[in-house]
């Protein structure tokens, strides 16, 4: 698929060629199963490129979840994610699946990782070296074949210097980085942003759309003898 049919498809607005790298990075990865890790900014996209791989992808008809780990509280997260059984911790009252479990054959895509809880982390670095997770509560080995994208705006190697990111982790996620712009480094795209927010804002509301009205720059060039002005 190119690249302006997955913009189309994604909803992705932009021409920059920030943006145009890691759409065709995650393109040619999303047909294998290589762990992803993208990189970027608080509102950048993030969850849009993870849905971009996994729907370009072998396991597009398999399920796909995305988890927030930073809203998940440390106390509960393996819950979450590897499930627990019954009388494992008090509120347990019955056996529950995890995430892992839930979506094998699919994809996990864990946001704000750089949030994880050490102990989580080391759970989930047997996931990704052997496919392995064990419940809460259990001491039985269960297999999962999921693949998983994460996603943070953190520096994850100074989480790792400051010993609250596992670095064998880290180098394991970080198979694949992608690294998504912010408005910051593509300037060149706000004008069709604007654009496309101020006609989707007229058809929502029945009104005329606004147009943005682009001022055009004067440059004032010395000649001899005098000082030249054109737009």
């Amino acid at each position: 698929m190119d690249l302006q049919s997955i913009k189309n498809r994604f909803g992705i607005i932009g021409n920059s060629p920030e943006l145009n790298y890691a759409l065709q990075v995650a393109a040619q990865v999303s047909n294998t199963d290589l762990t992803v890790l993208i990189i970027g900014d608080s509102g950048v996209g993030k969850e849009a490129f993870s849905s971009i791989i996994h729907s370009l992808s072998s396991r597009k008809h398999n399920p796909f979840i995305a988890v927030n780990c930073g809203a998940i509280p440390e106390g509960t997260i393996d819950s979450e994610l590897f499930g627990h059984e019954k009388g494992s911790f008090t509120g347990a009252v019955d056996a529950r699946k995890g995430y892992f479990e839930t979506v094998n054959g699919g994809t996990i895509f864990l946001d704000e990782i750089g949030e994880m809880p050490l102990g989580t982390q080391a759970r989930l670095l047997r996931v990704l070296e052997a496919g392995e997770y064990i419940r809460v509560g259990s001491s039985k080995v269960q297999k999962t074949d999921v693949r998983v994208i994460a996603a943070t705006n953190k520096d994850l190697l100074q989480l790792v210097q400051q010993n609250k990111f596992r670095e064998d982790l880290y180098y394991r996620l970080s198979t694949v980085p992608i690294r998504v712009p912010s408005l910051t480094h593509r300037k060149e795209d706000i004008v069709l942003l604007f654009r496309k927010f101020a006609a989707d804002f007229a058809d929502k509301y029945k009104t005329q759309s606004v147009q943005l009205m682009m001022r055009q720059k004067t440059y004032c060039l010395p000649t001899p003898g005098r000082v030249t002005c054109v737009n």
